[in-house]
């Protein structure tokens, strides 16, 4: 064997063994962003397993409203239809996710807000229990789509830098969405005290 051979062949080896490594690379971030959107998941069904103890409690109070309590079960009903699958994190099925997710969270905020009004709801511990589970439960949602971005942030940066793109293309692995602000997130509420 000649010797341009014996380096022909090194290098076709070397080049085969970075591509499987590249590639297995990309795998293995790709299934790092599958677990962080499942704990995504998993943090948002533990809100909406939350909600029917809530309605239920509320309901409980002489004259609440009960459109808002209307809204918030026809809220969860929605954002509990809206499966999104791992393996279709493109940014248009995050922000549909997002935006389920997002009534949801409105009709609550409204729940709560009035709530305020009723004292003999916000005396009962039930409701006091509760409310401090889905204030830690937002926490939680938070901290899960910040750490879901965090591995979609390392999935892309592999998949879109080259030469890693090429195996990226052969392998059919493409960017992944991030989970981003609502667009009225980008307004600052307004505080008004009485005076």
């Amino acid at each position: 064997m000649s010797k341009g051979t014996i380096i022909g062949l090194v290098i076709a080896a070397i080049l085969v063994f970075w591509g499987i490594s590249a590639r297995n690379g990309m795998a293995t971030s790709d299934q790092t962003v599958k677990s962080k959107w499942a704990n995504v998941q998993s943090a948002y069904q533990r809100r909406s397993d939350l909600i029917p103890n809530l309605v239920k409690t509320v309901q409980g109070a002489a004259n609440f409203e009960k459109s808002t309590i209307t809204d918030v079960i026809n809220a969860r009903a929605g954002a509990t239809q809206m499966k999104l699958d791992a393996s279709d994190l493109t940014p248009e099925n995050i922000q549909k996710f997002q935006a389920a997710q997002s009534q949801l969270s409105g009709s609550l905020s409204r729940l709560m807000a009035v709530a305020e009004s009723y004292p003999q709801l916000k005396a009962t511990q039930n409701f006091s229990e509760l409310q401090a589970q889905l204030e830690g439960t937002e926490n939680r949602i938070k901290t899960e789509r910040d750490v879901f971005n965090g591995a979609v942030q390392d999935f892309n940066s592999n998949v879109v830098k080259f030469p890693n793109s090429l195996i990226a293309s052969f392998s059919g692995f493409k960017e992944k969405g991030y989970f981003e602000a609502d667009a009225s997130a980008q307004k600052a509420p307004t505080v008004d005290f009485p005076k």
